[in-house]
């Protein structure tokens, strides 16, 4: 908003200069982007507005806060002498110049339409400057009239020429399927079925609050005009100006709430001011279509609560005087805890809807600086941290101990990303229906697209070795979900005199993998599984173990725990796709943070003494099928192991030969097994006769020969 010196004192008899202004208003909570100082000792300054404050989009509603800054009297526009202006209200929707219909209240609750003759000229020069001055072309008297009036009190309006509406008549109605029409930037639209219009008898004159029509415009040739002034629904503005891509100083202030008790008094001022520029006079009353009057809502201040929240007590006079120069009449009320002001809050303040709103208007204009550092007394506990918080931490602690580092991408992924990335038994991803571009059109599945595209980009910058990882929620129709993804190419360790680097394979990720299931609490197996962008052969499904991992005859029991994620390599053609050479080696896994707390098992955080007994080690060479993967060995150990009179306390593969004194198709393992009791010290024959239950039961399920 550009707020032109000259202007401004209209209002508020103001002494201070346009720095000093912007230095005060900043302090009340103004962001101000600049000060433009023009000539005869004129200046603009200009505000960025939030959001939330429409009314400041106005001269008038700044003009109310450099009253309220300054302790000074606020002057309302002139409307003149009423019976020289010759306005009434007329609420029948019909006069004998034209008829208004308002045919959708939801999204037009008010509309108010005057007749004006007019003769068409250029502005006065003074207004012509002013409009400039505050980033508006003047265009012609009429035209710059409605506009003045816009940036004076903030209520949008527009003239209709009389003579090139059918009927003569105005309609208040949503658009028409298919509907369309051409703009005042000579751009023919398309208008939906939802978008609000004003249409005459036969074809649709505006858009509602965004842009009038060129087949209604004003021009030299104009003799009577329709002056509109209206309340539109903000989100059907905002809505219909977002699809047509249309941003205008009217969309601006409809979008964020207009003040719904202004439509007369535009119509009032503009009246004025064409009597004072002799550019025309109002023909008959105005009609003010306004069905459903709303009346200003009333929120209770209390003194008690006004103080612990700043902090400081407030004088009851600068309560009072703060409240009242910002037209927000207070009247005392209440006793005890409840004593304070009864607070009538204007429409056209659609940013206080309660008591702390309140508190902040009373504490930005007492001062910021007045309020002194205090910490506000804690009556109830802080509640505990979410577990996840702490979880996700820990995640993070442990993925960076290993050597890789985070990564944050985007929520918002391609389609063709999200397809390709999609597990095999996952229903299809969820789009988004108005994507910021064809980059961000859908919520991702799948954590593996983000972090493999940010290898990607490493590798394009010349960073051959790449590990990351990223902590984040994925997407489906069934709700959301917390997983950790890592993607890791290039070398698996550095560079070395005293050996060459390796290159990333499948189990350094599996490793990272189990490391992070182990600090979670969490043990894990892997089976052999198919997605559709890994490798056959290459990639795995994790499990939860639940304990023996294996029945006894040595079958595969899926059930014995739930799958919490998959490790593998890449496709070659998948990595192509995603920017990365063919022949990079990309190992990718996914983890489901929440399968994983599911399937935590109860542990004990509590410090345990070092054995005191000694524990005893037996190694054990075994021939097996070479298609027996070692998980399903190591679950009929695990379950062999139960109750033994030595307790098996670890189990440790070191060794695999194929080759001589092997039978084709068979494979030789090494196990070593490890046996300790906490209360004494093992005997041979305890010990023997463990491993020999072991090696019985090796035989049972697997048909084991050992070496």
């Amino acid at each position: 908003m550009r707020l032109v010196l000259s202007w401004l004192r209209e209002f508020v008899d103001v002494t201070a200069s346009a720095d000093q202004i912007a230095d005060t208003l900043g302090l009340r909570g103004f962001e101000v982007a600049s000060v433009e100082h023009l000539g005869g000792g004129d200046a603009v300054i200009d505000f960025e507005i939030t959001a939330n404050r429409p009314d400041c989009l106005s001269v008038l509603g700044l003009a109310r806060e450099v009253s309220t800054a300054f302790d000074l009297p606020l002057r309302k526009p002139s409307y003149e002498d009423g019976a020289a202006v010759a306005l009434a209200h007329l609420i029948t929707g019909r006069s004998d110049r034209v008829t208004i219909a308002l045919e959708d209240e939801e999204l037009c609750p008010r509309y108010v339409g005057a007749v004006a003759e007019v003769t068409m000229g250029r502005s006065a020069s003074w207004m012509a400057d002013r409009l400039h001055a505050a980033g508006v072309r003047p265009i012609s008297n009429i035209v710059d009239i409605t506009n003045y009036v816009n940036l004076e009190i903030g209520q949008p309006m527009h003239a209709f020429d009389l003579a090139k509406l059918a009927g003569p008549e105005i309609r208040v109605r949503r658009a028409k399927p298919g509907e369309h029409i051409r703009t005042l930037d000579n751009v023919e639209r398309r208008l939906d079925a939802d978008m609000l219009v004003i249409a005459d008898r036969d074809r649709a004159q505006a858009v509602a609050g965004v842009m009038g029509g060129a087949g209604s415009e004003v021009s030299h040739a104009t003799t009577a005009i329709v002056l509109e002034s209206a309340y539109f629904k903000p989100t059907s503005v905002r809505r219909t100006s977002k699809r047509l891509g249309l941003k205008t100083e009217a969309s601006s202030r409809f979008e964020r709430g207009a003040d719904i008790g202004a439509q007369f008094i535009a119509v009032e001022r503009a009246a004025a001011l064409l009597n004072r520029l002799h550019a025309g006079r109002i023909a008959g009353p105005a009609i003010d279509c306004y069905p459903h009057p709303r009346v200003p809502a009333t929120v209770h201040l209390r003194r008690e609560r006004l103080e612990r929240l700043l902090g400081v007590p407030v004088p009851d006079r600068d309560v009072e005087r703060i409240l009242e120069r910002l037209e927000l009449p207070a009247r005392p009320s209440g006793a005890g805890e409840q004593a304070g002001w009864d607070v009538v809050v204007p429409l056209f303040r659609v940013d206080i809807q309660r008591e702390a709103d309140l508190i902040e208007e009373v504490g930005r204009h007492y001062g910021f600086d007045r309020l002194e550092t205090t910490y506000p007394a804690a009556t109830v506990p802080a509640p505990p941290p979410d577990p996840r918080i702490v979880r996700d931490r820990l995640v993070r602690r442990v993925l960076t101990a290993a050597g890789l580092s985070e990564a944050i991408t985007f929520g918002f992924i391609e389609s063709s990303a999200a397809a390709t990335f999609l597990p095999a038994d996952a229903p299809r991803p969820i789009g988004i229906a108005n994507p910021l571009s064809a980059k961000f059109d859908t919520l991702r599945p799948s954590l593996i697209a983000g972090v493999v595209d940010a290898v990607a980009h490493n590798r394009r910058h010349g960073r051959r070795d790449a590990r990351l990882f990223e902590v984040g929620t994925r997407f489906a129709s069934a709700g959301e979900t917390r997983a950790v993804a890592i993607a890791w190419t290039g070398a698996a360790t550095p560079e070395h005199w005293s050996a060459p680097a390796r290159e990333v394979d499948f189990f350094d990720v599996k490793g990272v993998v189990e490391r992070l299931c182990e600090a979670l609490g969490v043990p894990v197996r892997l089976e052999p599984a198919r997605e559709p962008f890994l490798i056959a052969g290459q990639a795995a499904a994790v499990l939860a173990q639940s304990g023996d991992g294996a029945s006894g005859d040595g079958a595969r029991r899926p059930s014995s725990g739930a799958v919490v994620g998959i490790i593998g390599q890449l496709l070659p053609s998948v990595a192509d796709s995603r920017g990365l050479p063919r022949q990079d080696r990309v190992i990718v896994a996914e983890i489901d943070l929440g399968a994983l707390d599911r399937s935590r098992q109860a542990t004990s955080d509590a410090a345990r003494p070092l054995a005191r007994h000694p524990f005893v080690v037996r190694d054990l060479s075994i021939v097996v099928s070479d298609a027996l993967p070692a998980e399903i060995i190591r679950g009929t150990i695990q379950s062999a192991g139960r109750d033994l009179p030595a307790p098996l306390v670890s189990i440790a593969f070191f060794d695999r030969y194929r080759g001589q004194g092997v039978p084709e198709g068979s494979v030789s393992l090494s196990v070593r097994l490890t046996f300790q009791a906490e209360d004494r010290t093992l005997t041979d024959a305890e010990v023997q006769l463990s491993f020999d239950t072991i090696l019985a039961a090796l035989v049972r399920a697997h048909q084991a020969v050992q070496r």
